[in-house]
């Protein structure tokens, strides 16, 4: 396993981290993780030297956390250093944010959490958050120990993610990024900025979603093995990504031991820096050939946004495009059929 130094900290971290948000369940029921299966895979990937584990409150509607603190008995909490992050939607007031605190340190049976982030901030949720005295709560979280550093996940544009790094001083921040998204949300240049600024990079969605692990269209096939045939699309995905120095950790949400054991061995043979030309221009050339598949060239501008009729323009152009992209028409009308704005 590779580890990465954490921003400004005087440590490191493994260079993949569990997300708990994945596991393998029963009967297709996400409450209902099982138990054995998912405790056996956390406990897993410790041995085989991940120390960066990741949940949150509403994982598994609501189970993920109690899951973590079980598979972390017997000593593997020692081993390890634990993320959770505060339920901001759920804040009314600033004595919100300690108890949902003090109810995630008891459902994950630890005295403190290691990484506390801000969860799924946008500018609206950050506007509240501020007005319900978040930095007090920080700050006290941290003199109390119950939490060592803070940071936040982000999903909005880019501008609002320079906004929110430069308000606090955070330890670390949590972005979507892949070879597909360079300019979604923060992006590449935030993912350089919050680098700069001495944070660490936690990296989500490496694999937008399983979307780029699953099986590419014919042309990004035929990209992909013209170079090494015994390389995954997954392989190709994280291997990008790990060659940013900037990336401290990539969370991968893993629902089989199989996928386990390629991400740890993804993980452990990626170092910064080691892409040559050839494989960042197939890259180039996978994501050019994703995009050709699209059928409305939307660029997420937002500028017919507020639509008179509240339909979410961007977002439904953007579901009927990643359809097209990766032969995933039924997911997107799923989820389409689940916008509260269509």
């Amino acid at each position: 396993m590779e580890y990465r130094k954490f921003g400004n900290c005087d440590f490191s971290v493994s260079s993949l981290g569990f997300g708990c948000m994945r596991f393998p369940v029963i009967d297709k029921d996400p409450s209902k993780i099982n138990e054995e299966k998912a405790i056996a895979m956390i406990r897993h990937a410790i041995d085989n030297g991940v120390d960066y584990i990741d949940t949150a409150y509403p994982y598994h509607g609501g189970n993920s956390e109690v899951l973590v603190g079980k598979a972390l008995k017997d000593g593997y909490r020692e081993k390890i250093k634990l993320a959770t992050k505060s339920p901001v939607w759920l804040v009314k007031e600033y004595a919100d944010f300690h108890k949902y605190l003090d109810e995630q340190l008891n459902k994950l049976q630890t005295d403190h959490i290691d990484f506390y982030l801000m969860h799924a901030l946008n500018k609206d949720r950050f506007e509240d958050l501020k007005k319900n005295q978040v930095f007090k709560f920080l700050d006290e979280a941290i003199a109390s120990g119950k939490i060592k550093y803070a940071g936040f996940s982000f999903h909005d544009d880019e501008e609002h993610f320079y906004e929110i790094v430069d308000s606090y001083p955070w330890t670390f921040c949590q972005i979507q990024l892949n070879y597909m998204d360079v300019e979604y949300q923060a992006g590449l240049r935030g993912l350089k900025y919050a680098s700069e600024k001495g944070m660490a990079v936690v990296i989500m969605e490496p694999l937008k979603g399983g979307k780029l692990a699953g099986n590419p269209p014919t042309e990004v096939k035929e990209l992909f093995e013209s170079y090494d045939s015994s390389r995954t699309p997954a392989n190709w995905a994280l291997k990008w990504l790990y060659n940013f120095p900037e990336v401290t950790t990539i969370l991968s949400g893993m629902s089989t031991m199989e996928q386990l054991q390629e991400n740890l061995e993804i993980a452990s043979n990626c170092k910064a820096n080691e892409m040559n030309a050839e494989e960042l221009e197939i890259m180039d050339k996978a994501k050019d050939a994703y995009l050709r598949l699209t059928k409305v060239n939307c660029t997420g501008c937002n500028y017919c946004q507020p639509c008179p009729f509240e339909v979410d323009i961007p977002r439904n152009f953007e579901l009927y495009n990643e359809g097209h992209m990766f032969n995933t028409l039924e997911a997107a009308s799923h989820t389409y059929n689940n916008l509260s704005l269509k």
